[in-house]
């Protein structure tokens, strides 16, 4: 019986060659390699305020201060790639366009 992908059905396309690619370069078999990919695109999903949020709870639950989680997430942040906010056709254009 054939594993159901976990990658989103209308992301497969996109990432079949990383897959086949995995597949062909490690020990990971189709439906290893595809969650992989599955839990790196949920793992780069997260926005940044959801970032900020998720990571301010753990700190917090670590007893750290908001001073100094403050002082960490103003660390974090910029070296942490976030999910780019959707952005309209217009908006999209106005990057290109000014």
């Amino acid at each position: 019986m054939a594993s159901q992908s976990p990658v989103p059905p209308q992301q497969q396309p996109l990432f079949a060659d990383l897959i086949a690619h995995l597949t062909r370069t490690s020990v990971l078999g189709p439906g290893e390699a595809a969650r992989v990919v599955a839990e790196v695109l949920a793992y780069f999903s997260e926005t940044a305020t959801e970032f900020v949020q998720r990571r301010h709870a753990e700190l917090q639950a670590r007893g750290l201060t908001n001073e100094q989680i403050f002082t960490r997430l103003a660390v974090e942040l910029p070296a942490r790639r976030v999910a780019a906010p959707e952005l309209s056709a217009r908006q999209l254009r106005r990057i290109v366009y000014g």
